[in-house]
């Protein structure tokens, strides 16, 4: 019974303690300042333990179609670039204004995981700045996106990149 007591005390004081905190007003929500190292630590342990969860079962089709790759470019040139820049595109005013920085994807997109990369695409992450684009795109299209970074991205040159732009600029409007 007093390991109860002990237990029932412990949980009180906890409680007690988070709610100080809530209302003390000490966190400091500004985009500006960044998060402690605790934190940081704790938000990414708990997004990539809870990611790895939930990738378990997709199904990852053939991402090596050109065709699948370019519709992929001509979403991220249109919808990502602006935050996550690319190769030869300098961070936007909307990039630099982000906490935490939305990373620029293009200088490690060959390393990426294709499941992760479509869960975060299509899921978004709470608190980053990164939307959900699943509401708006089905499933062919967010592979499409996955395609283009996990396979072309993080190989393109500036120029080529530039290229691209140039290449599917007329067939943005037809997307």
């Amino acid at each position: 019974m007093k390991t109860l007591y002990t237990v029932l005390i412990t949980l009180g004081a906890l409680v007690l303690l988070t709610l100080l905190y809530i209302y003390s007003g000490i966190f400091d929500p500004s985009a500006i300042t960044p998060h402690s190292s605790l934190t940081k630590w704790m938000i990414n342990k708990t997004k990539h333990v809870s990611v790895e969860r939930r990738i378990k079962s997709i199904d990852v089709p053939d991402l090596s179609d050109t065709a699948l790759i370019q519709t992929g470019f001509m979403h991220y040139n249109e919808m990502c670039v602006v935050c996550h820049s690319a190769p030869g595109i300098k961070s936007t005013e909307i990039a630099k204004g982000l906490y935490p920085h939305a990373p620029h994807i293009y200088k490690f997109a060959k390393w990426l995981n294709p499941k992760e990369t479509f869960w975060a695409i299509k899921n978004g992450y709470k608190m980053t700045g990164m939307p959900a684009f699943g509401p708006t795109h089905d499933d062919q299209k967010i592979w499409a996106m996955t395609a283009f970074i996990t396979q072309k991205l993080g190989n393109m040159t500036p120029e080529e990149y530039k290229s691209w732009q140039e290449k599917y600029k007329d067939n943005d409007e037809d997307e």
